[in-house]
């Protein structure tokens, strides 16, 4: 080209390799199997019963340590999350006629033993029975509706896990000190 002056070409960049992938072979199938295989039935089978067992045995009291305790990591699957602590903090802390009616109801079994002989006794007594039964049901049913509302305020409808009411009806049943996971709040001391 006569006359016209040539610009510098400038070299193209050459491309930075980069390794994709895993930077390994992958394995045979072979391999796979091999590394994934372990024996269905194990070379001492008295040995891994004991290791089952012992491990059993630490899980169970792990969970009956939490039990006492509270501790959310080993409790049962029914006991753990907010909600629910939430839930057994709010029945700990009142006083409800539900907790009262096993005593209640076993005292007046062994009444209507010994009422034998006083038919009109042994009536009053079952209908005293049924009497505290259905104000223990009624009063345990308005502290569900009352618990529910707060939950619902508290941690929204949609975190409330179902059965949760059933839950609390449930506990309000149980004498205080039989109570499982126990009791980790005082009469009167509402959850925030």
């Amino acid at each position: 080209m006569i006359g016209r002056k040539s610009t510098p070409v400038e070299p193209e960049p050459q491309p930075v390799e980069t390794t994709n992938g895993k930077g390994r072979p992958t394995p045979t199938r072979r391999e796979a199997e091999s590394r994934n295989k372990r024996p269905l039935v194990p070379d001492d089978r008295k040995e891994a019963k004991r290791i089952a067992r012992e491990k059993r045995n630490e899980a169970y009291l792990k969970q009956r340590q939490a039990m006492a305790t509270g501790d959310e990591r080993y409790l049962p699957l029914r006991d753990k999350g907010p909600v629910r602590r939430y839930a057994r903090d709010y029945v700990d802390a009142r006083w409800s006629i539900a907790e009262f009616f096993m005593p209640l109801a076993l005292l007046m079994i062994v009444a209507m033993m010994f009422a034998g002989r006083y038919p009109q006794l042994a009536n009053a007594l079952v209908l005293a029975m049924y009497g505290v039964l259905l104000v223990a049901i009624v009063d345990s049913l308005i502290m569900v509706q009352l618990l529910k509302r707060r939950l619902r305020n508290k941690f929204g409808a949609d975190q409330v896990p179902p059965w949760t009411g059933f839950y609390a009806f449930g506990r309000s049943f149980y004498f205080r000190r039989m109570r499982q996971p126990k009791p980790q709040v005082g009469r009167g001391e509402y959850p925030a």
